[in-house]
């Protein structure tokens, strides 16, 4: 009778265990088909634009009109390829390129370092002002402000030149910059500074070998966005350029289609060269990003 009495305990304390077949993360033993099916939805709608894009780009201009759009090109050609890098791609390749890292890297420098000094600053009202300042930024849309700035680059003698279009994308990546940065080194425990401070790191050391390395998440996933908005950047390089030998390649796409108003494949050819880079991009930095994005969940 004991040892029936104990059984039936430790059945009642034993938890249930899932039934055999049962997914893991079902919601009450049944599958979400909803979730299931919007994520199969969102996957055609990804893909099939890219499928057709890469495919289209491989077929020859006088097949394109007379196949299916979704068919695999029975021939496949890189002589798209080569007529958009005969047509000056590469050097429209090198420009954004110095653009985008013209921009990037000292705007992501200066927010960083002004990140730190608003959040660990004692004098207070002044740089609590500048912040503010920041945070006005990103009220202001750029197409707002684009004859001011096209006025200000004709000014300063800069108009058509790439040093014309790297300084107004420093300026519009700065402020919400500064409002990531200066949330993540607010997250960093007060008593590591403490610590830094009392073994006699000065602030410059305490900002690099402290801050830097705790925030870097933060760093790429900024240095990421930007990079991605400056490369894709069409307004400033339209405004601000006006020779074909500073243009970057969005306004270059913009002078392919013209160029070749009926010739579908070279312009989906040069949009894939175009993408390369984006993909490389988050190839390489695709951890840190993540890391950067999900690192407010887990607190």
């Amino acid at each position: 009778m004991a040892t029936t009495l104990t059984r039936e305990q430790q059945r009642q304390n034993t938890p249930d265990r899932p039934k055999p077949g049962g997914r893991p993360g079902a919601v009450g033993g049944h599958r979400n088909w909803l979730a299931g099916v919007a994520g199969w939805l969102w996957l055609v709608v990804v893909v099939v634009p890219i499928y057709w894009i890469v495919i289209t780009s491989f077929k020859e201009q006088s097949s394109y009109y007379i196949t299916n759009p979704f068919a695999p090109p029975a021939e496949p050609t890189l002589g798209n390829y080569g007529m958009v890098i005969e047509a000056g791609f590469i050097g429209y390749f090198v420009n954004s390129l110095i653009v985008t890292l013209g921009a990037v890297i000292p705007a992501v420098l200066v927010a960083f370092m002004a990140s730190y000094a608003i959040v660990r600053s004692r004098t207070g009202w002044f740089l609590r002002s500048v912040n503010s300042l920041f945070l006005m930024g990103l009220a202001i849309p750029l197409q707002a402000t684009i004859i001011p700035v096209y006025l200000i680059i004709i000014r300063l003698h800069l108009y058509d030149s790439l040093l014309g279009m790297i300084l107004p994308s420093i300026a519009f990546a700065i402020p919400l910059s500064v409002l990531v940065l200066s949330n993540f080194i607010r997250d960093v425990p007060k008593e590591l500074f403490e610590s830094m401070r009392m073994d006699g790191a000065t602030e410059w050391a305490t900002l690099w070998r402290l801050a830097f390395p705790l925030t870097r998440p933060a760093v790429v996933t900024v240095a990421i966005y930007n990079a991605l908005t400056i490369w894709n950047g069409f307004l400033l390089p339209l405004i601000l350029t006006q020779s074909p030998e500073k243009r970057t390649l969005p306004l270059a796409l913009w002078a392919f289609q013209g160029q070749y108003s009926v010739n579908v494949p070279a312009i989906l050819a040069s949009v894939v060269l175009t993408t390369l880079p984006i993909l490389v991009l988050y190839a390489i930095g695709r951890r840190q990003l993540l890391s950067g994005l999900t690192a407010g969940f887990g607190k």
